[in-house]
């Protein structure tokens, strides 16, 4: 088999079965949420997010991952100081503890003695024959405000010990989808292939395990004409080259030069962060050798 024909083959998304598993383990989910009696009147959104939702996923990374994200209360930051509009203290019961609580009670009550709740951040439905793995994240809503009218939506997310993070599940959504619409498709195919690329690699013990989203992430910084290529073969080439290249050296003090994540809310690389710019080249370094690619 050749390269072309090797990356041709890992574009696609997981088989047909293992969508109709994902598929029902989301509508187990939702099931759960509206069954339990505590939640009724409950200003509630699940939704799925993740490589499930962007539809970049693929058979060795199919968990599920769902928000549950409660409108009762909503939390905020401003960029500037008094720029949010005066207003009053939440004083209802939906508290962050209270939140994690009941969703805890109606997940296991679905899914008997398959619920981890040990984690900091999720709880974990495990996988049976007929489900894949799920992460289930507890979280309100929240807006960043710009000035008094104009805000960014995001979800705040709790953890057990009492920090929080703020994602943009939406905004990440939105922008894979204009960056595969701009290259014609191909953006989320590339991405598959460089997620199996770090699949093959670990299986075959050659290169640590990447994070599914670090590996879409800097696919996503790279410019849509890599994704325009006549091959395979010459985007994914083109792929290794862009992050090996752009990613030497410090983060850049200009912060119009710094990476983003895919929801262009926050940067891809700070202090909090999971991985650095040098886990980036080290993935594609592997890759390039991996692949074959000339030195």
């Amino acid at each position: 088999m050749t390269l072309e024909e090797k990356l041709s083959g890992w574009t696609g998304p997981s088989s047909a079965t293992e969508q109709d598993k994902q598929d029902r383990t989301e509508r187990m989910i939702r099931e759960a949420i509206k069954e339990h009696a505590a939640f009724d009147g409950c200003d509630l959104s699940v939704y799925a997010k993740g490589s499930y939702a962007n539809n970049t996923n693929v058979k060795a990374d199919s968990d599920v991952d769902i928000a549950v994200q409660c409108g009762e209360a909503v939390y905020w930051d401003e960029a500037t100081k008094g720029v949010h509009p005066p207003s009053g203290s939440y004083e209802g019961i939906w508290t962050p503890a209270k939140l994690r609580a009941e969703l805890e009670t109606a997940l296991k009550a679905k899914f008997p003695s398959q619920v981890d709740s040990s984690g900091s951040t999720a709880f974990r439905i495990h996988s049976s024959s007929a489900r894949v793995d799920a992460d289930v994240v507890p979280c309100f809503d929240y807006r960043y405000y710009f000035s008094s009218t104009n805000y960014r939506e995001g979800a705040k997310v709790f953890k057990k010990n009492g920090n929080s993070l703020v994602n943009y599940p939406k905004q990440q959504l939105e922008n894979g989808r204009a960056k595969n619409t701009r290259s014609k498709q191909y953006y989320k195919k590339a991405v598959r292939i460089m997620k199996r690329v770090e699949n093959a690699m670990v299986a075959g013990g050659i290169h640590r395990e990447v994070p599914s989203f670090f590996v879409e992430c800097l696919v996503y910084n790279c410019p849509d004409s890599v994704f325009l290529e006549a091959t395979w073969t010459k985007t994914v080439e083109g792929i290794i080259l862009h992050i090996w290249q752009e990613l030497e050296g410090d983060e850049p003090s200009i912060e119009s030069e710094r990476w983003l994540e895919v929801s262009e809310c926050k940067y891809l690389f700070h202090g909090a962060q999971d991985w650095n710019r040098q886990d980036g080249r080290d993935f594609v370094k592997a890759a390039w050798n991996y692949l074959g690619y000339a030195s």
